[in-house]
């Protein structure tokens, strides 16, 4: 087992990695931007070192910088939490040069699953299934046209180097595809300095499923359930849950075995996740996320299982200690993103923190760097904490997150909070009937 582990991430999810490492026996090393010299992860951490100003190009992005603080403290292994460069295939090559132990994937399969139609494409000859769409890049806007035309409108234009909804757009009939071509390509350029796009079957009513994966070197892959991730805006995640409520017991199965299976064949090695819109009692494959997830503690939550301390452990070249068969789904678990944004404008909102008072009792977990006096910076992504509530049933589950976000207080600043507190009280979260669209048009009828 390492001895020491440097954390190169910040905010709640290095928070996150430095208990998973200390209930372990690990020491820590934070490294930190100069606006993040007062986080909790730096005071919690056993050592600390300071790789650059606040631009995340030259701290948290900065390769050289962090393979440097390594060097100087001796850390045997980096975890790189998610987001900054926890998908960046070079850099987990660079660490292994230097003789580093990168805690996740192998290179090879992050930079297959990080080239959507390359991944697409793998996935297909392992037996998973896909959204009807082109095999491949897409050339001209004739050829596009064709395509869509095979598919059927409406049609989604997808950035092949693409995440987080950029490059994405919908075409729904013929004349509207030459601006959603254009516009999604100059995004991806813009992005991801690749402007390759691909279409998709748009599809009307679907929801976000994932399947959470942990895979050793022994050949050993085990599933611990769906999440099912909804509940979006502009396609990002706001509020997730496990297991989902529109899986019955036999697609829950079936859809794990076809994951587990798939990447028993690839080979994989480590934590991730296969992501589906799931319509119509089908599923299909649209990305594979080769690192941990935002929304991994609802996971953990229904099946007690550590997931970054398996990570820890995988990366180690220890095995997975239990079978498919141990891992049982106990009870229902939700979590909120807390961001520091307008909750319905969700123009950012960084300052100073005034009050600030957790959620507690029985399955409540916040997880978050927050406190106090905290400065949220302006440079950084908006999530400042997660909610993460369990309940023995999901009316039980949702009758604790009512009361936990009134209970939570963040001064000072605008947060999430208040729409959080709307959707716990509407009809349609109550009884599980929501898909990818339906907080867009939520929020267009409350005026936000």
């Amino acid at each position: 087992m390492f001895e020491k582990i440097l954390i190169a991430n910040r905010g709640e999810i290095a928070l996150r990695i430095n208990r998973a490492c200390k209930e372990m026996g690990i020491s820590t090393v934070a490294v930190h931007s100069t606006a993040d010299a007062e986080a909790m992860h730096v005071r919690l951490a056993d050592e600390s070192v300071c790789i650059g100003p606040p631009s995340a190009t030259q701290s948290y992005l900065n390769i050289p910088q962090i393979i440097a603080a390594c060097e100087i403290t001796g850390a045997e292994a980096i975890h790189p939490g998610y987001g900054f460069l926890s998908e960046n295939a070079r850099f987990a090559e660079i660490v292994a040069e230097h003789g580093i132990t990168f805690i996740g994937p192998r290179p090879e399969h992050i930079r297959l699953m990080g080239d959507k139609i390359a991944a697409k494409q793998a996935v297909k000859s392992l037996g998973i299934p896909t959204v009807p769409g082109s095999d491949g890049a897409v050339g001209s806007d004739r050829d596009a046209q064709i395509i869509a035309a095979e598919i059927g409108f409406p049609v989604l234009v997808k950035a092949a180097a693409g995440g987080g909804g950029r490059g994405m757009k919908v075409a729904r009939k013929p004349e509207d595809l030459s601006f959603a071509l254009a516009t999604a390509r100059a995004e991806a350029k813009s992005a991801f300095g690749d402007d390759a796009i691909y279409l998709e079957k748009y599809l009307e009513r679907p929801r976000h499923i994932e399947v959470q994966v942990l895979a050793d070197s022994f050949g050993k892959v085990v599933h611990l359930g769906e999440r099912d991730c909804s509940l979006q805006r502009r396609h990002q995640k706001l509020w997730e849950e496990a297991p989902s409520p529109a899986l019955n017991e036999a697609q829950r199965e079936s859809i794990g075995k076809v994951v587990t299976n798939a990447l028993t064949k690839l080979g994989y090695l480590g934590a991730g996740t296969v992501e589906f819109l799931f319509e119509d009692g089908a599923f299909y494959f649209i990305e594979m996320n080769t690192r941990l997830q935002v929304e991994h503690p609802v996971s953990e939550a229904i099946t007690g299982i550590d997931i970054v301390r398996e990570q820890i452990r995988i990366a180690a070249g220890g095995a997975i200690e239990f079978d498919q068969s141990d891992i049982v789904i106990s009870g229902h678990a939700i979590e909120c993103r807390i961001n520091a944004e307008n909750p319905f404008t969700f123009q950012p909102s960084p300052g100073t923190i005034t009050q600030f008072h957790a959620p507690g009792g029985l399955g409540v977990r916040f997880d978050s760097g927050i406190y106090s006096g905290y400065r949220v910076p302006p440079y950084y992504d908006s999530l400042i904490g997660k909610l993460v509530v369990h309940g023995k049933n999901r009316n039980e589950c949702l009758m604790r997150l009512r009361r936990s976000l009134d209970e939570l207080v963040v001064g000072g600043i605008d947060t999430t909070i208040p729409l959080f507190q709307q959707l716990v009280r509407d009809p349609d979260i109550l009884n599980g009937d929501y898909h990818i669209h339906w907080l867009e048009h939520y929020l267009a009828a409350h005026g936000a």
